[in-house]
């Protein structure tokens, strides 16, 4: 099944009269008194963004399940740490370190960061190593649009990404303090120029939930979802193939690409078919390859054994 480019909208599910910018909505609370008690869901805020034609010719997982339904170990490892525990980390203000092989490196603010760039929407299938599947109109832009601000040069072979590290706001770490904190990940450059691989700053409308990985969080929908690492605060470019968390922790299980293959099956469970999250005790289905976009990407790995290069 290829990228479908189709006219299923968010919109058509849930209209949004206004958009707000989201530091106003929080300025807001916090001139109440409300903001420390909202959690990460409570505070997203609509975001001005443009409809695209990214879409999938399936229905968009409810909001609900697409919030509360997370891997995110930072915050505990059940499916609904994320959401009770996420509440606690701060993104404002926020930063994101831009080094390696670059010709303008630093520390960049998140405003400093996004000035420019245009929001848009994009639908996209979402795949879990786990055999479970979403689908998810995520508000974002191509990451290619960061790297050519930083100015990739020449040598530059590879990105990699790191995630926020605060055992303060971060209960799951201080629960799991063998986990080779912090979580990294890493994309080859030619894929993480693909303009299908995308930064999202929003889900459904609104801003990150913090339990889905706000502010920033890498979006690669034909990959498994552990590589579209959350809560970015490090991107470096560099001419080796970078670690990566689940690589590094069991190798045989997760290699470096995790492109999803219904043919390269977990040690440990099938990939042929998947579980539909939000489509009832029968939704299940066969898993495409590239996760249905192989039109668009299968061209990346063009001679590649995908079952040796998993």
């Amino acid at each position: 099944m290829a990228l479908f480019r189709g006219n299923l909208k968010y919109s058509d599910v849930t209209a949004k009269a206004d958009f707000l910018n989201r530091r106003q909505i929080i300025a807001g609370t916090a001139g109440l008194g409300m903001a420390p008690f909202l959690g990460g869901a409570a505070q997203a805020a609509a975001l001005e963004f443009t409809k695209t034609d990214y879409s999938v010719d399936e229905d968009v997982t409810p909001k609900e399940a697409a919030t509360s339904y997370n891997n995110y170990y930072e915050f505990g490892t059940d499916k609904g740490d994320p959401f009770k525990n996420a509440h606690q980390m701060k993104t404002d203000p926020w930063s994101v370190e831009i080094g390696g092989l670059v010709d303008n490196p630093g520390n960049y603010g998140l405003d400093d960061l996004l000035s420019g760039i245009a929001l848009e929407e994009r639908i996209y299938r979402f795949r879990c190593v786990e055999a479970w599947s979403m689908v998810v109109p995520w508000i974002g832009f191509s990451l290619s649009e960061i790297l050519n601000k930083a100015g990739v040069q020449s040598g530059g072979k590879y990105v990699a990404f790191e995630t926020l590290n605060r055992p303060k706001e971060m209960p799951g770490i201080g629960w799991n303090p063998r986990f080779p904190w912090p979580y990294v990940e890493g994309l080859r450059m030619d894929e993480a120029m693909h303009p299908l691989s995308m930064i999202a700053t929003g889900m459904y409308g609104e801003s990150l939930p913090n339990q889905n990985g706000a502010p920033l969080r890498l979006v690669v929908p034909w990959k498994y979802g552990f590589k579209s690492i959350k809560s970015i605060v490090k991107i470096t470019v560099t001419e080796e193939e970078p670690p990566t968390t689940w690589n590094n922790l069991a190798a045989n299980e997760y290699g470096f690409y995790s492109n999803v293959n219904p043919d390269v099956d977990h040690p440990r469970w099938s990939q042929a078919r998947e579980r539909v999250i939000g489509g009832g005790l029968f939704g299940k289905r066969d898993t495409p390859m590239f996760n249905g976009y192989g039109e668009d990407v299968a061209s990346l790995y063009a001679g590649m054994d995908l079952k040796k290069n998993f």
